[in-house]
């Protein structure tokens, strides 16, 4: 536990809990990526599953996959930020460690997709990818979950 007190005593994360504005922006920022994960998540799914389909799936979800990178890592930066304010405190909430176990699982899961799907034609796709892209929106939804009721504790 002594890291994470260590880490609520840094002088930018005393600045972060001081500041008026400094706070609630790195939250908006948070959120906001979140927002961004979550869609291109479920848009690049849903293409997977049958969705869009006047929209070609390759170049579509190769698109919503560099968005959805480059959301999760403004997200982890922002959520890391968040996470210092009240380290100690969270690393104790039960449904922080469900979100990030949640969140290894969606990446294990992406993995998973990545393997099984490589260089297949939407046409002949067989079960697995569309089963893993439909747990990925589970999951995506999950992380979003825990993450509201993070707030609330």
């Amino acid at each position: 536990m002594e890291p994470l007190q260590a880490i609520e005593q840094l002088d930018a994360v005393k600045l972060l809990k001081t500041s008026y504005f400094a706070y609630p922006v790195v939250n908006a920022v948070h959120i906001a990526a979140i927002g961004a994960l979550l869609t291109s998540v479920a848009l690049m799914d849903l293409r997977i599953l049958g969705a869009f389909r006047a929209l070609p799936e390759r170049p579509f979800v190769a698109l919503l996959r560099r968005l959805a990178f480059l959301a999760f890592g403004v997200a982890v930066l922002s959520g890391l930020l968040l996470f210092s304010v009240r380290a100690s405190h969270y690393a104790q909430m039960p449904v922080f460690l469900a979100k990030m176990s949640l969140i290894g699982l969606a990446g294990a899961n992406f993995v998973a997709f990545a393997t099984v799907d490589k260089g297949l034609d939407a046409s002949v796709r067989p079960p697995a990818p569309r089963v893993l892209a439909a747990t990925s929106i589970v999951l995506w939804c999950a992380v979003l979950l825990c993450g509201r009721f993070i707030g609330f504790q």
